[in-house]
């Protein structure tokens, strides 16, 4: 039997036996986007995410249906692309889903790719966000990457979709 032991806004924490994990709240799904612009240069964002204490360097995603309910992923994934980087896809093609952390969380995202991007504004996110906006040639991310590390930010798992996982 499972139990809710807490619920908050957007998680919750269930428990069944032994075992504990956190749930989005409603089984909200998130979308991720692999953005690669005309030159070969991936958008990748950092950001100050709590959890970890530190800034994060990720792809850029969102809660799909977190502002409109019903949101379609492909609605969500370009209003957090251009809310996030500034960038508006012309395309947006799904590559598959995936679980952030089985072990953990029942958290499901898909992983979509956004091409034909248009620099429509700054980005940077909403209110509540500081983010910020790279542009990074692929031939080059694994450098990146490595620079963000040593300069003592976190790296989303999830930047390995880039390292050769062969998803793009």
């Amino acid at each position: 039997m499972t139990e809710t032991v807490w619920t908050g806004k957007y998680l919750e924490v269930r428990r069944e036996g032994n075992w504990e994990y956190a749930s989005r709240v409603g089984d909200m799904a998130a979308v991720v986007m692999v953005a690669i612009d005309s030159d070969d240069q991936v958008i990748l964002v950092e950001q100050q995410r709590l959890p970890i204490g530190r800034r994060s360097l990720e792809l850029p995603a969102g809660l799909i249906g977190d502002v409109t309910p019903g949101e379609s992923l492909e609605d969500a994934a370009s209003r957090e692309l251009e809310e996030e980087t500034g960038y508006r896809p012309e395309r947006i093609q799904q590559l598959g889903d995936f679980y952030s952390s089985p072990g953990m969380t029942s958290e499901m995202f898909t992983v979509v790719r956004a091409t034909g991007l248009t620099r429509v504004g700054e980005g940077g996110g909403d209110d509540a966000e500081d983010i910020t906006v790279y542009r990074v040639p692929l031939a080059e991310v694994a450098t990146f990457v490595a620079e963000k590390r040593m300069a003592g930010v976190g790296i989303d798992a999830k930047i390995l979709l880039l390292l050769g996982a062969g998803m793009l």
